[in-house]
């Protein structure tokens, strides 16, 4: 008995500077891994601020070889790799942290939702449309049925756009009545041009019921009306047009005297473009009052818009009606229009100027400006 509590005695202080000595060890090892690691970490952002992109990702690379387990730096890599366009190795990056099995909740999602992005920018739209559905209910909801809704307007898929903005709006993101109707209009000509009239009228009402006010559905409505013949019904659509969205009438002005001529409404529609074309002086008035008959106000509107259109228009005219104030009024437009050509352009910055620089204002280049006005080059 005295022999083994000797050995006890000499025992315990012995294995008790064992394990100080491992613990010490471990502890240096530790140190030494996460002073590495910063180290690496601060390098790749020093680099990355000074747009040395690449050296900035072999360090972030040496930063997660250091430490695998570091989340952080995974993302910065996968984020590093999207913007310069390397697309496969930023999903390689964020798959492999989706299948880490200890990743927390709130990562899982980020992780999702930037390998959704990755998908988006590599035009990948199948394989970006399941990812970022799988982010509903989570944080990310939001950005990902708008970046949903960006896909499908891109892919001209407007029926599950429709749907998306429904969404959204439920959720309390915006208002996302214009786009409806605009997802509504297109439904409509699609329909009409594989001969489904019936979907193509529920389209359009829908359209109409989502944003009453909104111009495209009344014009489409008039459109539509007009092509079937039905050219009374064709006015008063677009008459309602003009009382609610007075500046998109003039995109069916020409329509509208058209229309107007086939139905015998002739006076009315030229008592209508008149009153118009005061509150809204445009050309595309002026050439559907010409349609009707009616001798236009051509020689005012060209002297109160000088542009060049107006010019063309008034030429148009047969020489006879030319008159000097028209001849005057002509030569004033045409001075107008060629002043912004008059300048020379800095080859390096584009930078324009009404006179010569041998050193240019804005990009201090010296000699970058063409001895050549812009009309001449």
């Amino acid at each position: 008995m005295e022999l083994d509590f000797q050995w006890l005695l000499i025992g315990l202080p012995v294995a008790f500077a064992l394990g100080w000595m491992a613990s010490r060890f471990d502890l240096r090892q530790v140190r030494r891994d996460h002073r590495d690691s910063p180290r690496a970490y601060f390098k790749g952002l020093n680099l990355l601020l000074n747009e040395q992109q690449d050296k900035a990702i072999d360090a972030f690379i040496e930063a997660v070889q250091n430490d695998p387990d570091t989340t952080e730096l995974h993302f910065a890599l996968g984020n590093l790799f999207r913007r310069r366009g390397e697309f496969e190795r930023a999903v390689r990056v964020h798959q492999h942290l989706l299948n880490r099995a200890d990743l927390k909740h709130g990562d899982r999602d980020r992780a999702q939702h930037a390998l959704a992005q990755d998908f988006m920018k590599a035009g990948l739209f199948d394989r970006a449309e399941a990812a970022f559905r799988a982010l509903e209910g989570t944080p990310f909801d939001g950005e990902a049925r708008l970046a949903l809704l960006s896909l499908y307007e891109r892919s001209r898929d407007w029926r599950n756009a429709g749907e998306v903005a429904q969404k959204l709006e439920q959720a309390g993101q915006g208002s996302f009545a214009a786009r409806i109707a605009h997802y509504g209009c297109e439904l409509a000509i699609e329909a009409d041009e594989q001969g489904r009239t019936d979907e193509a009228d529920a389209a359009l009402r829908r359209a109409r019921e989502a944003a009453p006010q909104a111009a495209r559905p009344l014009v489409l409505a008039g459109q539509r009306l007009a092509r079937a013949g039905r050219h009374a019904e064709a006015l008063e659509a677009w008459d309602t047009l003009r009382e609610r969205q007075p500046a998109a009438f003039i995109l069916v002005a020409g329509e509208y005297a058209d229309s107007a001529l086939a139905c015998g409404s002739t006076e009315a529609a030229r008592q209508v473009l008149s009153t118009l074309l005061d509150r809204l002086p445009t050309l595309d008035l002026l050439q559907a009052l010409e349609r009707l008959g009616a001798p236009p106000p051509l020689l005012p509107y060209l002297q109160q818009h000088p542009t060049l259109s107006a010019v063309q228009q008034w030429l148009a005219q047969p020489p006879a009606a030319w008159s000097e104030e028209g001849v005057t009024a002509v030569r004033d437009a045409v001075a107008r229009a060629a002043k912004p050509l008059q300048r020379y352009r800095c080859a390096a910055c584009g930078f324009e100027a009404q006179r010569y620089f041998w050193q240019c204002p804005g990009c201090l280049n010296w000699d970058s400006y063409p001895p050549q006005r812009l009309e001449d080059l």
